[in-house]
């Protein structure tokens, strides 16, 4: 069977899957013309107004509602069953459909509620959203191969097992680019997944289904990865809420990853959602299941007080560019502009200079391709599937010996101690910068993640958050006579079109010590208090 025979049969049992009354009208179906879809649950009459309310409201409540026995578990999975269907139809978000399944679990937590007047756990009857690459038994985990279609996990990934043993409902799984290794969600089994906001955007990658699910409002939390900013760069893209973790913090074993064994830079999971209190529940409430007693790399550090960092005066290093991409100019103002209310909430300000970063970025690129692109190649060739042109470089990459490897790493150690003895000397709480260098980009001219990538070197702990200004194309005009820092900064600029991103929300990314995920959120929060006058 054709790789194309074998995509083309899975995209229609995914269509297949979805319940026919959950399928928009034809009368009710989006133009092709209206890009932003995220009107849809209000406008279209397709929802009830019950419907509406349960997607519309946040984690907490949700869960309170539930316990309090206002609402139940399976019509609060009916309702973002229905509401990710929606999102599948407009966007390709989906890449496993768990709806029959995602609603015989809700029965079971109810009728356990009704039994024993009791909760499961913490996360009782919440319908959850994961990435493609988290297991889930009886569904595949292609991470965008079709040599993998048709292979059902035999076993569950241990986030997802917490998660259910927490009471939360698994209803779906979201799409990711080929091998998670393209900064848009993409890939020859289930085509592309388009920005909600802006079906002519891109979502990002690789963490981009997840993105366009909970944007839309299809999920209210979703789980995701980042090795590169496969977290950050999709919540940039959309308007969202996520934390990248230090390694070992969160559990991410026994999941599945294109680069198995390789552990020069560490892959970790992390929550995607519409709100940072969402965000800091779901970190608060994953620790709290203590993950190391049963993942082997996960550090036994309970979650800690913040009280300290929610009272001091913040010093805030920021990197205005990299030396090597200028943000474009909606990003380059949001951060002039949250620099200016931070200074007029009485934070320190200081100047951070991107000394290791070009280093650090050469890293990325030898480390990720180390084995000549063999983990990519093995995967393609069982059904004669071709690389993705995305991955042009995947291609084209030759194989590392053990010695230049150990080198290679043996540099980033340094590196990292450089990049800590600056920071220490500074004296810095956190480093605020771009997320991506964009506001938004056009399906297909997502090029540069370096803003995200050096922090998964690093493995420092970095925040993407939206800070309240949007794009707006009669202020954000391109540069004038403007000295790119390289020739890839030159063609961001040139493509960076005002008129197609006018309107989008800009996100900024703000970094951590190591292992201090609790400090950075609780920075954040003082930072959203300072620009946005909330939390």
């Amino acid at each position: 069977m054709s790789w194309e025979s074998i995509a083309a049969t899975k995209r229609q049992a995914l269509k297949d899957a979805i319940p026919a009354e959950w399928v928009i009208p034809p009368a009710l179906f989006p133009l092709d013309d209206q890009l932003d879809v995220t009107t849809f649950p209000q406008e279209s009459g397709f929802y009830t107004q019950h419907e509406i309310e349960i997607t519309s409201t946040p984690v907490p409540t949700i869960l309170s509602n539930i316990a309090s026995g206002l609402w139940t578990s399976e019509e609060v999975t009916r309702a973002f069953g229905k509401a990710a269907a929606a999102a599948q139809q407009l966007t390709n978000c989906l890449s496993e459909i768990c709806f029959d399944r995602a609603i015989e679990c809700a029965r079971a937590l109810d009728t356990y509620f009704q039994q024993t007047g009791k909760t499961k756990g913490p996360f009782h009857g919440l319908p959850i959203s994961v990435k493609d690459n988290f297991n889930l038994v009886g569904y595949d985990t292609t991470i965008g191969f079709t040599s993998l279609v048709n292979r059902p996990a035999t076993y569950n990934s241990l986030i997802v097992d917490l998660l259910e043993e927490g009471g939360a409902v698994l209803y779906c799984k979201t799409n990711v680019p080929t091998a998670m290794m393209i900064p848009e969600t993409v890939n020859n089994v289930f085509g592309r997944t388009v920005n909600p906001l802006n079906r002519s955007l891109t979502t990002g990658g690789s963490t981009g289904g997840e993105a366009a699910l909970i944007a839309f409002g299809g999920s209210r939390i979703g789980v995701g990865t980042d090795i590169g900013g496969s977290l950050r760069m999709p919540a940039a893209c959309t308007g969202l809420f996520t934390i990248r973790p230090s390694h070992g913090r969160f559990p991410n074993s026994q999941s599945r990853a294109c680069l198995e064994g390789q552990e020069a830079i560490r892959g970790v999971c992390g929550p995607i959602a519409k709100t940072l209190d969402e965000v800091i529940f779901w970190c608060h409430t994953i620790v709290s299941q203590q993950p190391w007693i049963r993942d082997p790399s996960s550090v036994p550090i309970p979650w800690r007080s913040t009280e300290k960092t929610k009272e001091k005066v913040l010093k805030i290093a920021v990197l205005w560019d990299d030396g090597f991409i200028t943000p474009t100019p909606p990003v380059a103002r949001a951060l002039k502009e949250t620099v200016t209310k931070l200074k007029a909430a009485h934070h320190e300000i200081v100047d951070w200079q991107p000394s290791e970063h070009m280093e650090i970025l050469l890293l990325v690129r030898n480390l990720l391709l180390a084995d000549g692109g063999t983990s990519v190649r093995k995967l393609l060739e069982p059904t004669g599937e071709p690389f993705r042109p995305e991955m042009r470089v995947n291609q084209e990459a030759e194989e590392m010996s053990v010695y230049d490897l150990w080198q290679t790493q043996r540099h980033r150690n340094t590196l990292c101690k450089s990049y800590l003895d600056r920071w220490n000397t500074a004296g810095i709480d956190a480093l605020l910068c771009p997320a991506t260098p964009y506001s938004g980009v056009e399906n297909g001219k997502f090029a540069y993640s370096g803003y995200s990538c050096v922090f998964n070197v690093l493995d420092y702990p970095a925040v993407s958050f939206p800070c309240g200004v949007r794009t707006d194309k009669t202020i954000d005009i391109p540069y004038k006579d403007h000295r790119p820092l390289s020739v890839m900064d030159a063609q961001i600029q040139s493509d960076y079109c005002a008129e197609a991103v006018h309107g989008m929300p800009v996100s900024l990314q703000l970094v951590g010590r190591r292992l201090e995920e609790e400090d950075l959120l609780a920075i954040t929060e003082r930072v959203l208090m300072a620009t946005t006058g909330k939390q």
